[in-house]
């Protein structure tokens, strides 16, 4: 896949956060959603934010052996679902998990059929869905902002047709 421009609200190469291990974050920029509590409201506009090469945030992943994978969230990445795509895909041919953040749910996704969506889904190993919801903000829950936000295993997800949990590694 060729390079694409993608518009970025900002990058965090040693995110321990956004999913496990050390991550390369990409926070896209734009969002239409409007959740109280955002935590990057200042990536709500659609036209704010960097202007970057897909192949320049790929090489920051390639040049960091220490990074386990790329992790898409926002803004909205599904607003420029093309370009992250093109992430998640070098990411994988990295042999680097793909961790994606959105506000959608895994069921809305399935249905709207929206194909620049559902090829991106395709590309990730765990999708974090649903809004954050501040009257039931925890830091309770690893990788999310309230409980109605799901891990899920998304290649195991569209395999078996159903909603398949992501297990996270328990550690004794």
């Amino acid at each position: 896949m060729n390079a694409l421009n993608i518009r970025i609200f900002g990058l965090t190469e040693d995110s321990i956060v956004d999913g496990p291990g050390l991550r390369l974050a990409v926070f896209t920029q734009g969002c239409t959603r409007a959740c109280r509590g955002c935590h990057n409201p200042e990536s709500a506009s659609l036209d704010g934010g960097t202007l970057m090469d897909t192949e320049q945030i790929l090489a920051k992943l390639r040049n960091n052996p220490l990074q386990t994978g790329i992790t898409l969230s926002g803004g909205e990445p599904l607003l420029q679902a093309e370009a992250c795509r093109a992430l998640a895909e070098g990411a994988r041919a990295l042999c680097k998990s793909v961790w994606l953040y959105t506000g959608y749910t895994w069921e809305e996704l399935l249905e709207a059929r929206d194909p620049a969506h559902l090829a991106l889904l395709k590309s990730c190993d765990v999708l974090v869905d649903g809004p954050f919801l501040l009257a039931q903000r925890t830091v309770e829950l690893p990788f999310r902002g309230s409980p109605n936000q799901r891990l899920i295993d998304v290649q195991a997800s569209l395999s078996s047709g159903e909603i398949v949990p992501y297990e996270l590694a328990k550690w004794n």
